[in-house]
């Protein structure tokens, strides 16, 4: 009797425990992020901040394993993998989402941003809500925005100091249709290609030259296969962090919140983070043997007008309210 006692006992301690112990259990998420920033990107060390911040909140019951560096594949693998289900979220440049949504295309204005804080003030209101309506539609949603940076070109045949200097460049972009329309307008060869491709097609003699952020130029070391450096600023650049809409609705309340809240703060830091660095990744750029132009104010008014067009063109091919509000932001 003593004996089926302590048994009984036993296991109903046991049980009580397991029960305890279950919700935790089914609760924890480990959360897969793809990217194709190098691991000393900024973006990518601002993913090392959100993994801690995460596991912090949520007492490791949700956790994040991260994937820099193309370990997963390009930014449009990436993409089509958060898609699937196959990961929950990437941290990607906006022109390889504009495939999907090609409403982003209306933040890649030609020369419209004069300075990240209108930058910012664009993406963080009114505009960022209606283009994650559109991502929802397409089964994502933005957990943040980074910034990548104002673009620039570099190339081996000649210094960029005037409209001009464009012609019969052929340059490296992004697959973004805007992008691409712009660098027409200017008089240039624009080529899409996949960023893992340039250093070698720079260095083959394929492309003249390509267009980036300082801070991309130098951690990708594309200094080591361009001479001309210039600040055209023809785009700001966004960095989307973008997740599975469906794997994300499936955590709980708590969790989603956990997730907003740890990526509030990685992108906070990584903004910060990146107006420091764009500065002295040009100095070391220029410090590594670049040679640097600076465009006057009156090339830059020459080469907006240039491409007004686009923007004109821009308002036929996706929903004009958004162009009209990123407008509206950067009239005020």
């Amino acid at each position: 009797m003593i004996k089926t006692t302590r048994l009984t006992r036993h296991c109903t301690t046991w049980l009580m425990a397991a029960a305890l112990s279950t919700p935790l259990f089914a609760s924890a998420e480990n959360l897969r992020f793809g990217g194709n920033f190098p691991e000393d990107h900024s973006s990518s060390q601002a993913m090392e901040i959100f993994k801690k911040e995460l596991a912090s909140r949520t007492d490791g019951d949700v956790t994040a394993q991260l994937f820099p560096n193309m370990q997963l594949g390009g930014a449009g693998e990436n993409i089509d993998q958060v898609s699937s289900g196959a990961v929950m979220g990437t941290w990607v440049g906006i022109a390889y989402l504009s495939r999907i949504v090609r409403e982003f295309e209306a933040l890649s204005l030609p020369f419209a941003f004069d300075n990240r804080e209108d930058a910012f003030r664009v993406i963080d209101g009114e505009v960022g809500d209606m283009l994650n309506e559109k991502l929802a539609e397409k089964g994502f949603t933005a957990l943040g925005y980074m910034e990548l940076g104002f673009r620039n070109v570099t190339n081996n045949v000649r210094p960029i100091e005037s409209k001009a200097d464009f012609d019969g460049l052929k340059i490296r972009l992004q697959p973004n249709q805007t992008h691409l329309d712009t660098f027409r307008a200017l008089g240039a060869n624009p080529v899409s290609m996949g960023i893992k491709e340039v250093y070698g097609a720079l260095q083959q003699g394929v492309i003249d030259g390509q267009e980036n952020p300082y801070s991309v130029i130098a951690t990708r070391r594309l200094d080591e296969v361009q001479k001309y450096l210039s600040d055209s600023r023809h785009f700001y650049d966004y960095i989307v962090i973008v997740a599975n809409l469906k794997k994300f609705e499936s955590l709980s309340k708590e969790q989603q919140q956990a997730v907003k809240d740890a990526m509030d703060v990685a992108v906070k830091w990584q903004r910060g983070k990146a107006a420091e660095e764009a500065d002295t990744a040009r100095q070391t750029l220029i410090d590594r043997g670049m040679e640097f132009t600076s465009l006057s104010p009156e090339t830059r008014e020459e080469l907006r007008q240039a491409t007004q067009s686009v923007v004109d063109d821009l308002k036929d091919k996706i929903d004009p309210a958004i162009v009209e509000s990123v407008q509206a932001v950067l009239k005020k």
